[in-house]
């Protein structure tokens, strides 16, 4: 995928982008999933049409026809930042202007991101089975995968829930869930970080 870097740089609908692998398991995983890849893009906002094609025009005649090619199967998810904190690369989200809300029956997608030390990898991993383990079995989850731009180092998970109530239940009550993010906090592991809640607009599949 690195030779996608170069249309993606060039595309002037698109403000933000990530080229990342993902890990197995549908979380943080130290064993990468080479079968699976991820895109992530934020386009300026007269250019998130759902009508057109679904998201895929959106990634260019490039891209397009690479997957086309190579038969790849694509899941696209048509999202909508509404709250969060922190930054990706210098880089944040939301802005002031934006009133967006999420309801508590709406869809909400969650992108959690960080920046390990490297003083504090160990500590990382170590925690990671935990959450994940607790984590498959979270009732209302309806997708999740662990992607990332480093290995070990630069590390990222994206989920979809059913409902905000679904996602909360999770976040705020599952004991080990909380003991983490009180890790993390207290040691201070991550050199950056960044917190995402998103309403899920639209989602659709293409299978080649």
């Amino acid at each position: 995928m690195a030779v996608f870097h170069i249309p993606l740089f060039l595309n002037k609908k698109i403000t933000f982008y990530k080229l990342m692998g993902c890990g197995k398991n549908g979380t943080f995983d130290l064993t990468p999933d080479l079968q699976q890849w991820s895109i992530m893009v934020f386009a300026k906002q007269q250019w998130l049409d759902p009508e057109d094609n679904r998201g895929i025009a959106l990634l260019g005649f490039f891209i397009r026809g690479w997957l086309k090619l190579f038969s790849v199967s694509i899941r696209i998810i048509g999202l909508t930042p509404v709250q969060g904190h922190g930054s990706w690369d210098g880089t944040t989200f939301l802005h002031p202007s934006h009133t967006f809300s999420l309801q508590p029956t709406d869809r909400v997608a969650v992108l959690t991101r960080a920046t390990i030390r490297l003083r504090s990898l160990i500590a990382f991993w170590k925690a990671v089975p935990i959450v994940a383990k607790k984590m498959d079995h979270a009732q209302g989850l309806q997708y999740s995968v662990g992607i990332g731009e480093i290995p070990f180092v630069k590390q990222a998970t994206f989920s979809m829930w059913e409902s905000m109530e679904a996602m909360q239940e999770f976040a705020y009550k599952k004991i080990e869930h909380k003991e983490v993010i009180k890790k993390t906090r207290k040691d201070n592991w991550y050199a950056e970080d960044m917190f995402l809640r998103f309403k899920v607009n639209w989602e659709s599949v293409h299978l080649e």
